[in-house]
């Protein structure tokens, strides 16, 4: 993380939590001509795990209006920018070492800051956080990065279990595909 990330989940993080929410993480993306500075909220998981319901757009608008307020008054992004306040999603970011150990045994798909035995990019199953490093299960290995190297993760949906796949359309059963009208060959026919 940044650390005008940082300062801004510092800045922000009590104006989320007084709204009943929870602030995941922030991403500051700098560009010519103005900037996103982009926050996930979450709602508290309740004791014994799930959160109890979901994000909504009058959550989004509502962090939107009072974070939005809060920004003109601390002002710690200088020029132009754009605000976006959004639900974690189906692949949702994973930003802390909490996040991590909450989704293991789950796929994510992670960016390095600086490559690790030639990768810059991986998809593993995340197996367990511990003394600051995450262990994904790759390609039949075990493979353990730094957290302070990941540059961005989210989870990789599985769309089967979740029963969102798309389906596999039905088979022609052998046919080719190639249709005719002319009687195959020797068979009589009437005419």
């Amino acid at each position: 993380m940044s650390e005008k990330t940082s300062e801004i989940v510092q800045l922000l993080a009590p104006t989320v939590e007084s709204l009943g929410l929870e602030l995941l993480g922030v991403e500051y993306l700098p560009a010519p001509g103005g900037a996103t500075l982009r926050l996930y909220i979450d709602v508290p998981a309740a004791e014994g795990g799930e959160p109890e319901r979901t994000v909504t757009i009058d959550d989004c608008e509502s962090v939107s209006r009072e974070v939005s307020a809060q920004l003109d008054v601390a002002d710690p992004i200088s020029g132009n920018y754009t605000l976006e306040v959004s639900s974690p999603g189906m692949d949702r970011p994973l930003f802390t070492a909490a996040h991590f150990a909450r989704f293991a045994g789950q796929q994510a798909k992670v960016g390095l800051k600086l490559p690790q035995e030639g990768r810059r990019r991986l998809q593993g199953t995340i197996l367990r956080v511990e003394n600051g490093q995450v262990a994904f299960a790759l390609d039949g290995a075990e493979f353990v990065v730094e957290l302070d190297n990941i540059d961005k993760a989210r989870l990789v949906p599985d769309w089967e279990a979740l029963g969102l796949a798309p389906g596999k359309k039905p088979g022609k059963g052998g046919n080719s595909g190639k249709h005719s009208n002319k009687p195959a060959a020797g068979k009589p026919h009437a005419e």
